[in-house]
């Protein structure tokens, strides 16, 4: 990892001027978009990523203290990356991570166990590891979903991580205390890997989200990292999900 010294921010005011923010998974997405509006509210910035050459051109743009390219599911390497922080940080969002769709019939059982091992220990190592780095009154941030609420073919493996992400959330609030731990359970957004798992269909679900959401437009990353942030500087927000999918929960199929 790239880093300087004096990573520690003060924690003051209702914006993020001085303060250290840690994203992994900053190189695309809710990720990069959110490392982008941290910025500009005056944070010093702490990237990471699996795909180096991704992750330099994020820190070209961004201009940040420190990076360091790994995957999030390897629980070694983030302990090494907590590890070797010069010094505290204020608040760490997770972006690291897809969606795992597979329906039963076809069903390779040892990704299915991967998947469940890799995204709840990833949660569980960040955890872990942060604990000497992040400054009391600080922020973990996770990220989930809501389309997993509804049942539906390919869903099983999906649906079971969304209802036990809030749970391991909430617990993790009272362990980390005063640190606070939050989710972000995200419905469709409009970010590259949506477009990488639709394919031809892209524009199709977009119109389809334009015409029956209640806000009559498809949620962007922008509007979740609005959402990160405000998490961010409300220092009385913790152990809860926070839902932003611009109202597709209540659609009926």
């Amino acid at each position: 990892m790239s880093a300087v010294p004096g990573l520690a921010g003060t924690a003051g005011g209702s914006r993020l001027t001085d303060q250290t923010v840690v994203v992994i998974g900053a190189s695309a997405g809710i990720g990069l978009e959110t490392a982008r509006q941290v910025r500009a509210d005056g944070a010093r910035l702490v990237l990471t990523g699996r795909n180096p050459e991704r992750l330099r051109q994020a820190a070209h743009e961004l201009d940040p203290v420190g990076t360091a390219a790994f995957d999030a599911t390897d629980t070694d390497s983030v302990q090494q990356f907590f590890d070797d922080l010069p010094g505290p940080v204020d608040h760490v969002m997770v972006t690291a991570g897809a969606p795992f769709y597979m329906p039963l019939d076809g069903m390779d059982l040892a990704d299915a166990r991967r998947e469940f091992g890799d995204r709840l220990t990833m949660t569980l190592a960040v955890a872990l590891y942060s604990r000497a780095k992040v400054r009391a009154g600080g922020t973990l941030l996770f990220m989930s979903g809501t389309g997993g609420r509804r049942p539906g073919v390919g869903m099983a493996v999906v649906s079971a991580l969304t209802a036990a992400q809030p749970a391991l959330v909430a617990n993790l609030a009272l362990e980390l205390a005063p640190v606070r731990v939050n989710l972000i359970a995200s419905g469709f957004v409009d970010t590259p890997l949506s477009a990488a798992l639709l394919g031809d269909g892209l524009e199709a679900r977009r119109e389809e989200l334009r015409a029956t959401l209640p806000v009559r437009r498809v949620v962007g990353p922008e509007d979740v990292a609005a959402l990160a942030v405000h998490l961010m500087c409300n220092e009385v927000l913790t152990g809860a999900t926070y839902d932003i999918d611009g109202g597709q929960q209540l659609i009926a199929r």
